[in-house]
């Protein structure tokens, strides 16, 4: 347990707590959001919709999330898989290693569990792609338990309240922003308690455009209170993602089929299937050379000019420039995982927001040729 005076952050009296409590429990009971996974004390729903929710808007989750557990409807479903229905479940959310890490939880919550979610903190943790914050929304959501969810909408709040002069994007800052919510949480309603500060720090206490007159713990913020709600949080900017020049395929066959190849498990976006593409750093390449070389397929070349497809992740930015031909012969090399589909079967196959805008601009583009 750290000391809070040593971060220069003087916290309040119980009875200042207990009113912070009160109001801010007040405010959510009147004005909380209704949301499906709040119909459930259902452990297994709850971690669903917290992973989900990570990076993602709450009008985007909504679908996914009742499509997800109609389709894995218990723990075990998850487990049990096949690699294919599971990325097509989490198309277009990205971040894809979170449905990869919630599978290898559930066969972790089969073997040591017997099939049942913990019900204590510490095994929650334990678990593959849990942390901190999603441990503490499960139990105190779920189980009860008065543990923090101390995500980035809690440490806006947080900040706020208490004119904290630490980054919150740190990540080694975090620990001071878990020691405050310890000892302002509810224990007799810390899920409620967590997702009223959620709620609170999606909305009026927003990272843009926030309302503080119109806050239901103003008069407990040091930040209102003084003037100086602008100033917080403090929040270094990110490095920019790194740009990537690449270079898609888009390659058919006599039949008209797309050749479509699977990524590998090492690669960003694995176990999607996509147009072949390659990294071009140098734009003095042959770049349809190299692809006969690495696929040891040789296309008749289209003149036909697409517009670059631009896609930024949180570590990448790509740009990626389509290259179209044709091949004779459906025969394909061995060794990469490649295969001729036909357009109309294309939506079965699970592919990544990237692969989608390059299909969509191709079409698109030949439609107007």
């Amino acid at each position: 347990m750290i000391d809070l005076k040593d971060y220069g952050i003087e916290m309040w009296e119980d009875d200042t707590i207990l009113s912070f409590r009160r109001t801010l429990l007040a405010w959510y009971d009147q004005e909380k959001r209704d949301l499906p996974w709040r119909r459930t004390k259902d452990p297994y729903a709850i971690w669903v919709s917290e992973i989900m929710l990570q990076q993602t808007q709450v009008r985007t989750v909504i679908p996914y999330y009742k499509r997800f557990l109609d389709w894995f409807p218990t723990i075990e479903s998850l487990a049990n898989a096949p690699e294919g229905k599971l990325l097509k479940a989490w198309e277009g959310l990205g971040y894809y290693s979170r449905v990869r890490n919630m599978q290898a939880a559930a066969q972790d919550i089969m073997t040591r569990f017997g099939g049942q979610f913990p019900a204590n903190h510490k095994d929650i943790l334990s678990l593959k792609g849990i942390g901190p914050y999603t441990s503490g929304a499960i139990a105190s959501i779920a189980f009860g338990l008065p543990e923090p969810a101390v995500d980035g909408n809690v440490m806006r709040v947080m900040a706020r309240l208490f004119e904290i002069n630490y980054d919150i994007g740190d990540p080694k800052n975090r620990k001071i922003f878990q020691a405050v919510m310890e000892k302002l949480i509810d224990p007799d309603r810390p899920g409620d308690f967590n997702q009223a500060l959620m709620d609170l720090g999606t909305d009026i206490e927003s990272a843009k455009n926030p309302r503080p007159h119109e806050s239901p713990i103003r008069f407990f913020c040091a930040a209102y209170l003084n003037g100086t709600y602008d100033k917080y949080p403090i929040k270094l900017p990110k490095k920019k993602p790194k740009p990537l020049d690449l270079t898609a395929f888009v390659i058919r066959n006599a039949d008209g089929e797309f050749l479509l190849e699977k990524n590998t498990e090492e690669r960003l976006l694995g176990g999607f299937w996509s147009f072949p593409i390659l990294e071009m750093p140098d734009q003095q390449t042959d770049k349809k050379a190299d692809f006969e070389e690495g696929y040891h397929i040789h296309p008749t070349w289209s003149t036909a000019t697409f517009t670059p497809v631009k896609h930024t992740f949180s570590h990448q930015k790509w740009t990626v420039t389509l290259i179209e031909g044709t091949v004779a012969s459906p025969q394909l090399t061995k060794g990469k995982e490649l295969r001729w589909v036909k357009k109309d079967a294309l939506s079965d196959y699970p592919m990544a927001t990237p692969q989608k805008k390059l299909l969509e601009n191709y079409l698109t583009s030949k439609k107007t040729q």
